[in-house]
């Protein structure tokens, strides 16, 4: 099939890095920038069983589900790559396929209201259907705060946020651009944040600004008990 080689693929993980905020998304898949904190040294922890490849049959009422762990994926027209936590087969009392595949991802915490987890599931989906020609119309998001699944219909609406997403990524990487900060409530949850520093270069990026606040931080900083 036609597509992007393996080397112009994009990592699903970036979707989600990107809709977080972009400039975080730049810092790790642009500037090759990592660092870890307390969620997501908690994330890797929850994610070691379901990152071991391998796969195994379970009873799910009368029927059985096939659950193949660390699946890699693929789609070429889009030019993504990733892995799944999880890709559920159904099987009948036969153990022949008895219907589509679900792909299941884990989470750390709570569910959420942005839409984020899900369109980092539906990327997965769309992955699936192009390599094995079926269809895939729901996966799940296994949520370990409150241990239960949230069932997530992969509709028209997550299939263009997943598309728009993949270009305005790939724009960036094609143009090795790292936007400028914005500093806002959610950056403290940010693994990042001492290597991004919105708060000394989210207002401006003038040089003589820039060194003005930072150092204002520093002298708060040095003053702080």
């Amino acid at each position: 099939m036609a597509g992007y080689a393996d080397e112009d693929l994009i990592p699903i993980s970036a979707l989600q890095h990107y809709l977080f905020c972009p400039r975080q998304c730049a810092l790790i898949h642009v500037d090759g920038l990592w660092a870890e904190n307390r969620l997501t040294s908690e994330g890797k922890v929850l994610h070691e069983r379901s990152d071991t490849p391998g796969h195994r049959t379970r009873a799910v009422e009368d029927h059985g589900v096939r659950c193949v762990r660390a699946m890699p994926l693929v789609h070429r027209r889009l030019g993504l790559t990733g892995r799944a936590d999880v890709v559920e087969f159904p099987l009948d009392s036969e153990g022949c396929p008895a219907g589509p595949p679900r792909p299941v991802e884990h989470k750390r915490g709570n569910p959420k209201r942005l839409d984020h987890d899900r369109v980092q599931l539906a990327a997965q989906a769309i992955c699936l259907e192009e390599m094995l020609g079926v269809e895939v119309p729901k996966g799940e998001l296994f949520y370990h705060a409150v241990r239960r699944r949230e069932t997530v219909t992969i509709d028209a609406h997550l299939r263009k946020v997943v598309e728009r997403t993949v270009d305005e990524v790939r724009g960036y990487l094609e143009t090795n651009t790292v936007p400028a900060a914005k500093q806002e409530p959610k950056c403290r949850n940010c693994s990042l944040l001492h290597l991004c520093m919105p708060a000394a270069t989210g207002l401006s990026r003038r040089p003589g600004q820039y060194l003005i606040r930072s150092l204002r931080i520093s002298l708060d900083t040095e003053g702080s008990p």
